[in-house]
């Protein structure tokens, strides 16, 4: 007997059997334990997710010998036929060979008549949105009012092409893409019932391979075991695949903690040894910081416990903002890699420049010039209430105070300098830096400092970033402080807009130097030209 391949040996022939859509599942075996059918289903969803499975399935369920039911017994003439492809009643089209207003009015003409041994009719047209606009308006009368015998099953992989005169007629069913846990229990027991050896993680790359299609997976299985001589080991598919081991992300991601740009370059030499893709490098980079990110806001989101456990000294090593960033200049890294003298010096930069951009983290900074609080002052009385004026603050005082006492500091109002200054000296980066840029300082205390913030910035004010500033602070004075953050209009000139107008004078200048220049000025005349000032850059 010839060899038959997985995905037609192992395509589900019952609902119970079905991996992964069971929200699809729960619907049909109501409506067919109830008898409330209806006469057209579109099944929808990605290559390999069960679409025509579910369609043989329902035409088993409808015309089985015992009776239509959820449970059809799988073994009368009835399902074995429809399950080896002879059964007449149950037609499969392809509306991509057979999309004409012919083919449909063929189709429609034979549907009037009675079924030949079945219980329904059930027509299957695969990948419908191919049908042409002729073909659709001819079929919409009798997708409406069917016979009675006569079940119609759409499935698509692009449901945004079909008519909505068509959707309104059908009963809509999305099929999600399998999940990689669901891809690698299925696998696995299936492995188990050929006897085939394997090892778990060549299944996970083999999951993570199918994106989401069980027949891809089954498909890739078949090509490992072939590859592997009768097993499934774990460097043999990710040879086969070409795929990045986990062994060199995470000797990557090693290196990155440690600040060890070394390691890191060792690891991209042995992958170019190795021919392994560096597109793909990066890519599993990607995905590995999105799930170092979910392992720190969101870990059970993680299903896989293995996956959790060992993503979880990362998420302790790594900051949260960091990890933003870095996710970002690894999907950008992917996609300047045409653009580079080739695709290693691009992994390379990639690797280099989350190296640059690794922040100090708060327990790791050098605290030697952090000892001394920033233009600490001493306390300095405060006018009589009769001769300050409604809403003034004192202005902050310049001479320093012995080292030795650490006194309470008074309310300092609107301390641009100060303010401007601190924010220098704090290691901050990504939505905290931009939070500290866009305050003022409007009270500095023994325990307390406030700041104020312009309500057209209030979407900076997250947990993170407030914790981090706070922390960055408490760590640059050496004592605990709490942060308090008021929405209100600022009264002086923010980090961020000082910085701003420095920018802007720095430009204006450049244009000038340009404009006045008198070789520019001679060919402006000579050729009646004018200056694009946007292309215009200080240096």
């Amino acid at each position: 007997m010839s060899y038959q391949v997985l995905a037609r040996k192992w395509r589900p022939k019952s609902f119970a059997t079905l991996v992964g859509q069971e929200h699809v599942v729960r619907a049909l075996t109501h409506a067919l334990d109830q008898n409330r059918l209806h006469h057209a289903y579109l099944f929808t969803g990605t290559r390999g997710v069960g679409k025509t499975t579910l369609a043989r399935i329902m035409a088993k369920a409808l015309n089985c010998e015992a009776g239509v039911s959820s449970t059809p017994c799988g073994v009368c003439a009835a399902c074995s036929a429809i399950d080896s492809g002879r059964f007449v009643d149950y037609i499969e089209l392809d509306a991509a060979s057979n999309r004409g207003v012919d083919d449909m009015t063929q189709l429609l003409e034979r549907a009037t008549y009675a079924p030949t041994s079945g219980r329904y009719k059930v027509y299957v047209i695969d990948e419908v949105h191919q049908l042409s606009g002729h073909a659709f308006n001819a079929m919409l009368k009798t997708l409406e009012e069917p016979p009675e015998h006569v079940k119609f099953i759409l499935a698509t992989t692009d449901p945004q092409k079909i008519p909505v005169t068509v959707l309104s007629r059908c009963l809509q069913f999305n099929l999600k893409q399998m999940p990689q846990t669901h891809i690698v229990d299925h696998l696995s027991r299936v492995l188990e019932a050929e006897g085939v050896a394997f090892e778990p993680a060549a299944l996970r790359h083999l999951a993570k391979g199918a994106a989401g299609s069980m027949r891809d997976a089954l498909s890739l299985l078949d090509q490992a075991i072939a590859h592997g001589a009768g097993k499934v080991e774990d460097e043999g598919v990710r040879a086969m695949l070409g795929t990045v081991g986990d062994e060199h992300l995470f000797a990557l991601l090693d290196g990155l903690v440690a600040k060890d740009v070394q390691a890191m370059l060792e690891v991209a030499k042995l992958m170019d040894a190795r021919s392994l893709s560096f597109d793909g490098g990066l890519q599993e980079l990607a995905t590995l910081f999105h799930r170092i990110a979910l392992a720190q806001f969101a870990p059970e989101a993680l299903l896989d416990e293995t996956e959790r456990s060992r993503l979880a000294p990362y998420a302790g090593a790594l900051d949260a903002e960091f990890l933003q960033l870095a996710y970002q200049i690894a999907i950008h890294g992917r996609d300047e890699l045409s653009l580079a003298p080739d695709d290693y010096a691009g992994f390379v930069m990639t690797l280099l420049r989350l190296h640059a951009f690794r922040p100090e983290r708060a327990g790791a900074v050098n605290v030697a010039p952090r000892a001394a609080p920033v233009r600490s002052v001493p306390p300095v009385a405060a006018a009589p209430a009769a001769n300050r004026t409604p809403g003034a603050v004192p202005p902050a005082p310049t001479h320093a105070m012995p080292a030795a006492s650490t006194p309470a500091l008074p309310s300092v109002g609107a301390a641009d300098d100060d303010w401007h200054a601190l924010v220098g000296r704090l290691p901050l980066a990504g939505m905290a830096k931009q939070l500290a840029q866009h305050c003022e300082l409007s009270e500095r205390g023994a325990s307390v400092i406030r700041l104020r913030l312009s309500p057209v910035h209030k979407h900076l004010l997250g947990k993170p970033q407030q914790d981090k500033l706070q922390a960055e602070l408490q760590a640059l004075y050496g004592q605990a402080l709490r942060l308090e953050i008021d929405v209100a209009e600022v009264a002086s000139e923010t980090p961020a807009e000082r910085s701003r107008n420095a920018q802007r004078e720095r430009q204006d200048r450049a244009i000038a130097s340009i404009e006045q220049d008198p070789f520019v000025r001679d060919v402006v005349d000579l050729f009646d030209a004018s200056i694009d000032e946007s292309t215009i850059k200080p240096v």
